[in-house]
This record gives structure tokens, C-alpha cells and sequence, in this order.
């Protein structure tokens, strides 16, 4: 293998992720391909060509056109379909090319991702993605695993990217963002129901101020509601879906995955909510967690039979 930076990247999974490194990457002046299947739809076909020249990239036709001739090829596609990529990917490929895998998916599903290339000439590399994309772009953070994974690290800084090396065992990235995600997105749905239930009281104020004294550098006081909050109403669907991928992995090594099933849930529910009401403003810069509440609650309220006290301000 090379240790020259990437000419040619094929990218695929065309979403925030896809779009980030594909437009990041091709500004760098390296030949970005992706494919995605939403190419293939005709409701989102003209969309997904338009986002693709805004971004600088070629919009391949087929998977195999994507992959051709591509140096790096970057998986960044749903978690629910990250195995099957791989497993089409794999006979796809040939010596030389690298395929990185930064799903968020269980450990065991690397694992079985990396076996479909035991018989391919190319070199899987699974990737754990350790920060939101979106602030850090091309600098987010990535664990990096499988026996190309040291190699591998150097060529992506090369490029603009963040990967360190961690094990030369498919899976060790993976078991610590898993892991790590347990706390983290615990953590937010912890505060989503938390908040919720508090505001309903009229009591957030002083569940604010207790937490605040008992963490005082965590930023209680300040935004940290807001932004916890708002990476669920923004973002999750798709974070609910990895703590169903965390909850496999703790299932995996014979723990019963009681609190990241429970994430899972109230991840969900607050998508579904928001999707019920058509909250759809709720994103972006000006997100206020009571805000959000408040419209949950109003909505609820005609037939509460709880009789819920609400806050007025």
C-alpha cells in the first residue's frame, strides 16, 4: 500500500455525513464520487443532483460506478443498511482500494462486515465516528480499527481528516463508541425527560439550579439544556437508531441493555412527537427547549385528564 494522499474518493450514503466530506473533500481539490440510493427515486433524484453540484462531486449512477478507481471508498450510509452496502461492496473491489466504514453499528456487525472482505484484494477499516460531523467536518474525530487501521491514519490526515488508530481488531473502535454513546445520548434523553416533566410542575428553574450546584463547570445555567435537547429534536431518528445498535453490542457480551433501550425509546418519542405537531421549526440557532415543551404541552392539554400545571412563562 501508499502512503500518498487520496486522488480519487468514492463516497456512499449521500446525507449530512456523505455531504460534509464530499463537499470538504472535493474543495481540497480530490475527485469525490458518491452514490446514494435516493438517486434512484425519482421523487428525490433531482434534489440529490442538485445537492451533488452544489457540493463538487460526480453523482455516480450504480454502486459499482461510484467504487471504480476510487483509492478511499467512505461508507457513511444509514446503520440499518451499512451490512448490506459492505456485502455488495466487497466482490465490487479490488487490490489497492480501501473501503472505511464510519456507521454507527455494533461491534458484531463490523465484525461480520469485515469477514465479506476476507476473500476481496481490498482493505476494510472500520471507522468510530466520536463527535457530531457537522462543527468539525473533515476534523471530526474517528477511532480507527483493522489491520490497515495504522496505515490508514497518516493518509487521512494527508487529506484533511481526523483517524487514530486504536486496534488492529475490527471492533475495538466500534465497542468504545457504543460504549460512549450509552452515556452520551443517555445523558440526552435523560434531560429530555427530565425537562419535560419539570416544566409541566412549573419546578425546571430549580431542578436547574440543583443540578447546577451539584455540576457546576457542566453549564446547567447557561446552554446545555438547549443543546442536549436539540440534538434529539434534530437529530433522533437517527440516534435512536444507534442506541438500538448500542443496545446489540451490550447485548452481545451478555448484559441486558436496559437503559440504552430506554434511550431508544425516548428518542423516538420525541421525533414523534415534534412529526405529530408539525414542529418543524424547531432546529437551528434560535432552538429553545421550552419552547418545545410548552408546544408538546399545549397540544396535549385539552384532553389531559392529569390535570398537568403548566408553566406560564
Amino acid at each position: 500500500m501508499t502512503s500518498k494522499p487520496f486522488q480519487k474518493i468514492g463516497i456512499v450514503g449521500f446525507g449530512e455525513v456523505g455531504g460534509i466530506f464530499g463537499r470538504d473533500l472535493a474543495g481540497r481539490g480530490i475527485d469525490v464520487a458518491v452514490y446514494d440510493v435516493l438517486l434512484r427515486a425519482p421523487s428525490s433524484r433531482e434534489a440529490m443532483l442538485a445537492k451533488a453540484r452544489g457540493c463538487g462531486v460526480k453523482a455516480a449512477e450504480s454502486l459499482a460506478e461510484c467504487l471504480a478507481g476510487r483509492e478511499l471508498i467512505v461508507s457513511a450510509v444509514t446503520a440499518s443498511s451499512a451490512a448490506e452496502v459492505a456485502e455488495q461492496s466487497a466482490p465490487l473491489l479490488v487490490s489497492r482500494q480501501i473501503y472505511l466504514d464510519v456507521n454507527s453499528v455494533s461491534p458484531e456487525t463490523k465484525s461480520r462486515m469485515a469477514e465479506r472482505f476476507e476473500k476481496s484484494a481490498a482493505e476494510f477499516v472500520e471507522a468510530a465516528v466520536m463527535a457530531a460531523v457537522s462543527p468539525q467536518r473533515l476534523k471530526v474525530p474517528m477511532l480507527l480499527g483493522g489491520r490497515y487501521a495504522a496505515e490508514l491514519a497518516p493518509r487521512l490526515a494527508s487529506i484533511g481528516m481526523s483517524g487514530r488508530a486504536v486496534s488492529d481488531r475490527v471492533g475495538i473502535a466500534s465497542a468504545t463508541k457504543m460504549c460512549r454513546s450509552v452515556i452520551i445520548k443517555g445523558l440526552e434523553a435523560l434531560v429530555v425527560e427530565s425537562m419535560f416533566a419539570a416544566r409541566r410542575y412549573g419546578a425546571e428553574d430549580a431542578v436547574l439550579a440543583s443540578l447546577a450546584a451539584t455540576y457546576p463547570d457542566m453549564g446547567w445555567h447557561k446552554d446545555l439544556p438547549d443543546y442536549l435537547i436539540s440534538r434529539v429534536a434534530e437529530h433522533g431518528r437517527r440516534r435512536a437508531a444507534e442506541m438500538r445498535e448500542a443496545a446489540q453490542a451490550v447485548s452481545d457480551v451478555g448484559l441486558d441493555p436496559h437503559m440504552a433501550r430506554a434511550t431508544a425509546a425516548r428518542q423516538d418519542w420525541l421525533v414523534d412527537e415534534i412529526a405529530a405537531n408539525g414542529l418543524k421549526h424547531f432546529a437551528g440557532e434560535n432552538f429553545s427547549w421550552r419552547e418545545l415543551a410548552d408546544a408538546i404541552n399545549a397540544s396535549q392539554k385539552p384532553g389531559n385528564p392529569a390535570g398537568w400545571r403548566f408553566a406560564s412563562s
